[in-house]
């Protein structure tokens, strides 16, 4: 990873500032770059890739073009492979709390740990915001978090072998009881009703598992827990839709409620907002009702507005495009292609090819 940054003594003058370290933020990078702009990077977790990286590192992303399929990981490896050449600088485990329209048309910009910008341009990639996943409600339950209870998988391995409980009927729920079938000695599903959020196929493969006794799902809400001698979590107790409280023993607790989406700090940042999103001007620029600050990805609404990383990246590409006059207004920026662009070429540090 190049130049990554904490906290800089003095203030960093930047032509562009980019808020989220997401796949789009990482495309932003890479487009800024081919216009020559250079770009800071700031998010609040402490490595790159976003919730991509942060939630599902393993799973399987099938609609990248020409990529048939990767995992979250993956696609965040080959983006900083990409965005390599443009040296980018990020400064990683830090909020943005302050932006603020300075006198000269630029902005002030400052985090949680001190490091402040005066920047050109900001483009806003920061996915739902900053995002916390929705904790389970049993009292004293949050004293096995990280130990015996988790929101989130970031190793598989740790799972292996172990008797696992899953509550949640969502996809991150369902893939991950379908994925640790064969893998941890047994598998219990935990949802409070029958229906199911999670995709229906999953939903099939997980009642096939469930009829051949390879794993099981119940129906109820978790009340309470019981430890044993050595103060383990070592049952939870769950109560049904017919009263009676029943326990169930587990070596590790795997809780997906989903994620509680919140705007933070940018809320306070004079942005046109609706429905907890970002409102864009245009599709031609994707700015904001302030010039000078662009939204792309997740966090942006606009009519006809799908959350698919791949439109996340076409937003990128002329969110780049749209900026482009603010930091370089004497310039005219021409349409250039990386096939056979010479300057290009030199920006990516690559050969231009000889055609005979």
């Amino acid at each position: 990873m190049s130049n990554v940054s904490t906290t800089p003594d003095g203030v960093i003058e930047a032509d562009a500032v980019i808020i989220g370290a997401g796949p789009v933020g990482l495309f932003q990078v890479f487009e800024l770059g081919l216009l020559e702009i250079k770009a800071h990077v700031i998010d609040s977790l402490n490595a790159v890739g976003g919730q991509c990286v942060e939630l599902y590192p393993d799973k399987p992303i099938y609609d990248i073009p020409a990529v048939p399929s990767c995992t979250g990981q993956e696609l965040t490896d080959n983006l900083l492979k990409q965005i390599a050449p443009f040296e980018p600088t990020f400064h990683l485990g830090q909020e943005v709390t302050v932006v603020q329209k300075r006198a000269d048309g630029r902005f002030d910009v400052e985090t949680s740990t001190g490091t402040k910008f005066i920047t050109k341009t900001i483009f806003i990639a920061a996915g739902v915001g900053s995002f916390q996943a929705r904790t389970m409600k049993v009292d004293g339950i949050e004293a096995f978090e990280n130990s015996q209870l988790f929101y989130r998988v970031k190793d598989p391995a740790v799972f292996e072998g172990k008797n696992l409980v899953i509550c949640g009927g969502g996809d991150s729920a369902l893939d991950w009881a379908l994925n640790f079938v064969g893998k941890a000695e047994s598998v219990v599903l935990l949802h409070r009703r029958e229906e199911f959020r999670a995709a229906p196929a999953s939903v099939a493969k997980m009642k096939q598992l469930c009829d051949e006794y390879e794993m099981q799902l119940i129906i109820g809400q978790a009340s309470g827990f019981e430890t044993n001698a050595e103060g383990k979590l070592s049952e939870l107790r769950v109560t049904g839709a017919d009263g009676v409280t029943r326990r169930v023993p587990l070596d590790m607790l795997l809780v997906f409620y989903g994620l509680s989406p919140k705007l933070g700090p940018i809320a306070e940042w004079g942005l046109e907002i609706e429905r907890k999103q970002l409102k864009v001007m245009n599709t031609e620029k994707f700015e904001t009702n302030v010039p000078g600050i662009f939204a792309v990805g997740d966090i942006n609404t606009y009519p006809g507005k799908k959350k698919l990383i791949l439109s996340g990246f076409h937003e990128a590409a002329l969110a780049a495009f749209g900026a482009a006059p603010y930091i370089f207004p004497d310039k005219k920026i021409h349409m250039q292609y990386t096939t056979t662009s010479p300057k290009l070429h030199k920006v990516l540090g690559v050969e231009t090819p000889v055609f005979d």
